[in-house]
């Protein structure tokens, strides 16, 4: 029970949020002040309890003012990653009912005349800063408004959209459950206190996108709690160690891709910086290869926690350093729902160390906002309902992903799951990024095909393709190893981490369709 309205009477000059790159930053006191401005402004455009606003801009301390405000208003806040499409964008507006939507001037000269007329009709658009063409100043509407709390306070909460990774963004709306404003999510206490042990004397350092889901809601729990937020306005991986060394840094979260992209650091840059004060670092949002988290535990310790849940909220496992060393590659044991391995044929339950489609049991039910088509998909006659992902139970029930149904590549009449040489491909040192899928194949039908960004473009030649080729056949069977490689300069991921492998994989298969 806590809030940073609490921590700005007991505390107002402590810092709640930082920019790394900046160094600006927000008191509590401040970010009281101006949350209740903004809330008060929202609710002079109409905005009542459940009533819904989006905002769009990069990294900065008004995204999180704006989120506040939301959440202390009981309105649902949209943060819409600003790399989709201009359609795209309208579509999760249209979608999600929002009445208001904020944007930066960055975002406005990013989406141009074309860009902002396709926002759907009646929609207020709100630029920081003076106005511009189409919006309006929001920083007038909040010079406006008082700073002293909204009369009917109570607690909102975000509606996110997935990242469209394969296919159309699809939103998850949950109930509001018209709670105290200094409510905190029963499963993130679990996650940021009980397990890693954030609290008011916590420094939690947040290196990616704050539309992202973990981004956006472990920074707005670490300012709640009373801890100190720093923003990174874009991740680089000797930043981020510098910054856990000046600030002390306690506590993080990160995606698989921002540890490959430290470990490929020389050695000298990463003993340069002290990294002792981390006491937990969380990771989730794509898988892990085994051999970059064990290269992370001896560097860092066993701080690492790992979780494995969607936006979609209906099932969560979580595994620490401890246990993930003794079933190495697991996400952990169910902490919400029950894991159901099901054989999708049959619809049959698969016994211990069987692969097959991941579902949640007995969780909390979605629905995907609107999209009747793809909930139904996610679900089974048992109701029990998946995010797409492929895996196994070990003996202890821990659960063990092998890769996105999606993604599966039929070699042969084989079924190959393209992630285990992702991760193997990624343990040599020439490789700083990997994406392995199927391509058509006249006799086999698929053929395993891998693009390589290497860590040197120079080095991409006939001799590192026959290198790699040999590497990952050296370790596993040679159905599972790509036939060729590729190389490209940079693969494509959003700045959460996910890899698009879709836009990968439709270059060879746009003839066939």
């Amino acid at each position: 029970m806590t809030h940073p309205s609490v921590h700005a009477r007991k505390n107002p000059n402590k810092t709640a949020y930082l920019m790394a790159g900046s160094g600006a930053k927000l008191t509590f006191a401040a970010l009281d002040a101006r949350s209740n401005q903004a809330a008060h402004a929202l609710r002079a455009l109409g905005l009542a309890t459940g009533a819904h606003m989006a905002l769009m801009m990069e990294n900065r301390l008004e995204f999180m003012e704006i989120c506040w405000a939301a959440q202390r208003a009981g309105l649902y806040f949209t943060a819409i990653s600003r790399f989709l499409k201009p359609e795209e964008i309208a579509f999760i507006i249209a979608d999600s009912g929002a009445r208001v939507l904020i944007i930066s001037p960055a975002i406005h000269a990013q989406l141009g005349e074309a860009g902002l007329a396709a926002i759907p009709p009646g929609v207020r658009i709100f630029t920081l800063g003076p106005a511009l063409p189409n919006a309006a100043s929001w920083d007038d509407a909040l010079a406006r408004e008082p700073t002293t709390p909204i009369a009917d306070e109570i607690a909102g909460t975000d509606m996110l959209y997935s990242s469209g990774t394969t296919g159309r963004p699809k939103g998850v709306k949950q109930k509001l459950k018209l709670e105290p404003i200094t409510t905190i999510h029963p499963l993130l206490k679990l996650l940021m206190v009980d397990m890693i042990g954030m609290d008011d004397t916590s420094i939690y350092l947040s290196p990616a996108p704050l539309y992202h889901a973990a981004p956006l809601r472990f920074s707005m729990v670490a300012a709640a709690l009373g801890g100190t937020v720093i923003i990174m306005e874009k991740f680089e991986p000797e930043p981020c160690l510098a910054l856990i060394a000046e600030h002390r840094v306690t506590h993080a979260q990160f995606v698989p891709t921002m540890f490959v992209r430290m470990l490929k650091l020389p050695p000298e840059t990463r003993a340069a910086y002290d990294t002792t004060s981390l006491r937990g670092a969380v990771h989730a949002a794509a898988p892990c290869p085994p051999e970059v988290k064990e290269a992370m535990i001896a560097w860092w310790g066993p701080i690492l926690l790992e979780y494995y849940a969607g936006t979609e909220a209906n099932g969560v496992t979580v595994i620490n350093a401890t246990e993930w060393q003794a079933h190495r590659g697991s996400v952990g044991r169910a902490l919400v729902g029950t894991i159901k391995i099901v054989d999708d044929e049959t619809g049959e339950t698969l016994p211990t160390g069987e692969i097959g489609s991941v579902y949640f049991a007995d969780g909390p039910q979605f629905e995907y906002h609107n999209n009747q088509t793809m909930t139904a998909k996610a679900h089974n006659q048992q109701g029990w309902s998946t995010l797409g992902d492929v895996g196994f139970l070990d003996a202890d029930n821990y659960l063990h992903l092998t890769d996105r149904k999606a993604y599966m590549i039929i070699s042969g009449g084989v079924n190959i799951y393209p992630q285990e040489a992702e991760d193997t491909l990624i343990s040599h040192p020439a490789v700083l990024d990997v994406a392995v899928f199927g391509i058509p194949d006249a006799e086999m039908g698929e053929a395993v095909h891998a693009i390589v960004q290497p860590t040197d473009i120079a080095q991409a030649t006939p001799a590192l393709e026959a290198e790699l080729i040999a590497y990952c056949r050296a370790r596993l069977s040679p159905l599972k190893c790509p036939r060729r490689i590729t190389f490209e300069p940079e693969l494509p991921r959003t700045p959460t981490g996910k890899l698009l492998k879709r836009l990968l994989r439709d270059r060879y298969w746009a003839a066939v369709k």
